[in-house]
């Protein structure tokens, strides 16, 4: 059931997206057909074709245009589907469609396996339908989640592995190490801490290192271009300066000192309250308001960053409730963005970006609720948690 779900949703996913493929965008149907995925224009963007090296061979510059802008996995992993399409926009976005199908397919599994059948939250999230291949975060999801699968079954060092493998495609799943590292010390094994936090440097440092050495300034271009940034239209942070008359851009390196500020201050007040319900509640737990904190209080929160939570939401919320209002929200968000980009083009043709702001500003505070709804949730130590065995015809496959 699971796999079936994901596999249709998926598909639906890839199919809504499908007008866009060719890359043949001068009517807009990027924003009237709500058809836009990042990776249709990443393959020029990112100077994939003639099989160029990301990192290791160098980019032309060109204005107005970042090249080599992501970790070194995904880059690759975009590499190796172009090496497939041949350097066509059709088939480019197929080849990643299907390669994220089998992310996705990952990820469900590594959640059933923790949470049984309440990996339905990822399988049939709309936010997954809607999200899926519009960027590559699925395969930093699907790592993450291995991870959180692998420490779950007491494979601290493959758990590490998985999840520094995880930050060379998307940093976020760094994170997750220090409250899976925490449980470990909480349950008084230390060695086992250490150990996973070993293997998540090694994981991270077995891809970045041969970049490191061998191409410096390119490897070092996704730290430098985020860096100076500018907050992202979905950051409340956009919305907040943009409410006081100030342009978010001319702030861009002060958002970002306050924005980490933020989410330090944000995790502290957030462990204290979870501490005083459930003293001494499991370590491992703590991932999901790491990564909501996170997401709320970074300059940018990408339209796909929400796919992060998925895994989260089937082992720590199962809340339908506020797993509904998010999904709702999250849809709405990239409904009236894509709506008002196509303002901006042709006015009167799509909405206000009042709208837009409006959107972002409930799921904010829809996942402030989720934040307290977790602190007020008794979550039982993982190891309570039922670890099942893939049915015979997955291991098969």
């Amino acid at each position: 059931m699971v796999l079936t779900s994901v596999v249709v949703v998926m598909g639906l996913g890839a199919a809504q997206k499908s007008p866009c493929a060719d890359a043949e965008w001068q009517d807009l149907r990027q924003y009237r057909l709500l058809c836009y995925s990042d990776i249709v224009p990443l393959l020029a963007t990112e100077q994939l074709a003639a099989g160029r090296l990301p990192f290791l061979e160098p980019c032309v510059p060109i204005e107005g245009q970042n090249c080599d802008e992501y970790p070194v996995l995904t880059m690759y992993f975009m590499r190796v589907a172009d090496w497939i399409a041949g350097d066509r926009f059709g088939p480019w976005y197929w080849v990643n469609a299907a390669l994220l199908l089998a992310c996705a397919i990952a990820t469900v599994v590594a959640t059933y396996l923790v949470a049984g059948t309440r990996a339905l939250y990822v399988a049939l999230a709309p936010s997954l339908l809607l999200y899926g291949t519009v960027n590559w975060d699925l395969f930093a999801v699907a790592l993450a989640a291995a991870g959180v699968a692998a420490f779950a079954a007491k494979r601290d060092g493959l758990a590490g592995a998985l999840l520094g493998l995880g930050a060379a495609s998307k940093l976020y799943p760094l994170l997750l190490a220090l409250p899976l590292a925490a449980e470990r010390v909480r349950q008084r094994l230390p060695d086992r801490a250490v150990s996973l936090a070993w293997w998540t440097v090694g994981g991270w440092a077995a891809v970045n290192l041969p970049f490191i050495v061998a191409a410096p300034e390119g490897w070092s271009r996704f730290f430098r271009f985020n860096a100076t940034r500018c907050p992202d239209f979905d950051s409340v942070w956009t919305i907040g300066l943009r409410l006081v008359g100030s342009d978010a851009c001319a702030h861009a390196g002060t958002v970002g000192a306050l924005s980490a500020a933020a989410f330090v201050g944000g995790i502290t007040i957030v462990w204290t309250a979870k501490e005083h319900t459930q003293p001494g509640f499991p370590r491992w737990a703590f991932g999901f308001p790491l990564l909501v904190t996170f997401l709320l209080t970074n300059k940018v929160y990408s339209p796909q960053y929400g796919l992060w939570l998925l895994p989260w939401f089937a082992l720590t919320l199962p809340d339908i409730r506020a797993f509904a209002a998010f999904q709702i929200f999250d849809v709405v968000v990239f409904f009236t963005r894509f709506r008002w980009f196509l303002e901006l083009a042709e006015p009167s043709a799509g909405l206000p970006r009042w709208l837009f702001e409006a959107a972002v500003a409930v799921r904010a505070a829809i996942l402030v609720w989720c934040i307290v709804l977790w602190v007020r949730r008794t979550h039982e130590s993982i190891d309570a948690m039922a670890i099942r065995e893939p049915p015979a015809e997955v291991v098969a496959a």
